[in-house]
């Protein structure tokens, strides 16, 4: 990644929706921002829709689009209940930090005026950033979704180190995305906008359910910010998958593993946002993956109880 344009790395991850799978027929709408959303949008409905969720993709602020997660939208319609509103946000280096959080913000407002029920926010990697940035602003949200999410600043966590060469991200170019994202140097006490896991206070924040992946440099972050969530008494679900890479979801046409996954994020939603969501509490502790490179810290207790 490190060695492309910004130019040339979109034209890569374009190439790359190939390996996920076509995901299955909803009632899907797009939306420009003169049609009412301040920014473009894509609406997914199935045939019940019980909440809704404000979703952004990943793709290091840099690159991605409607397509990017078309295929998790379209499973979170059908089998979730889950009227998904993917969001175009604004892209770096030619929009910079903020304005991809604040086109999330924006259609987060414009959602929650045009649908009723229970809204809630979720995204994929750099969009998990900007969903757990908007949830921090106190938006009330009724749930919050973030599958492998950026929370820190690089090189901030041990993962960092034990996964700096990790496929298909490591850490140079978790570099190379938060230099174009802040058109600039890299500040080293940021804002919880920019790196929720320097968030002061979580008591506000919605229930979380997160995912990570073991074979991804911001694995420890993530661990980080739920073990906060929850001493801060939020409801929190944690699931690992020690086998999988940073972006998986995108290696679904591919990898029966990451079918799995998101087979598993989509029932997990389902009963998050049912008519009558289940309650989840977790025990987490502090996670080092330098402890053992093969899985989970031998100390780190991760357990997840529905009730």
């Amino acid at each position: 990644m490190v060695s492309l344009s910004p130019a040339e790395a979109r034209e890569r991850v374009v190439a790359g929706n190939r390996l996920c799978a076509a995901g299955p027929d909803v009632a899907v709408s797009d939306h420009a921002p003169g049609d009412g959303p301040p920014v473009a949008v894509r609406v997914y409905e199935g045939a019940e829709t019980t909440a809704t969720l404000v979703y952004a993709h990943g793709g290091g602020w840099v690159t991605g689009d409607l397509d990017y997660s078309d295929e998790l939208c379209r499973f979170l319609a059908r089998d979730a209940g889950l009227r998904v509103v993917s969001v175009d946000y604004r892209l770096a280096p030619e929009h910079p930090f903020p304005a991809p959080l604040e086109d999330l913000a924006g259609a987060w407002r414009w959602a929650n005026t045009e649908y009723d029920g229970p809204l809630g926010l979720g995204g994929d990697s750099a969009g998990g950033n900007l969903a757990a940035a908007v949830a921090l602003r106190g938006e009330s949200a009724a749930f919050l979704l973030l599958l492998y999410p950026v929370l820190g600043l690089p090189d901030g966590t041990p993962s960092y180190r034990s996964r700096a060469s990790a496929f298909p991200i490591g850490a140079a170019d978790m570099r190379w995305f938060f230099t174009h994202y802040l058109a600039g140097a890299v500040p080293a006490e940021p804002t919880a906008d920019l790196a929720p896991l320097h968030a002061t206070d979580l008591g506000m924040m919605p229930p979380t359910h997160m995912v990570l992946a073991g074979h991804d440099p911001l694995h420890d972050e993530g661990a980080a910010f739920a073990a906060g969530l929850r001493a801060a008494r939020v409801a929190v679900t944690l699931v690992e998958h020690p086998e999988l890479c940073h972006g998986f979801l995108r290696f679904t046409s591919a990898s029966a593993a990451a079918r799995a996954a998101r087979s598993r994020i989509v029932e997990k939603m389902r009963r998050i946002a049912g008519p009558s969501p289940l309650r989840a509490k977790s025990t987490i502790a502090a996670y080092d993956s330098t402890a053992r490179p093969g899985g989970p810290h031998p100390d780190a207790a991760i357990t997840e109880e529905c009730r």
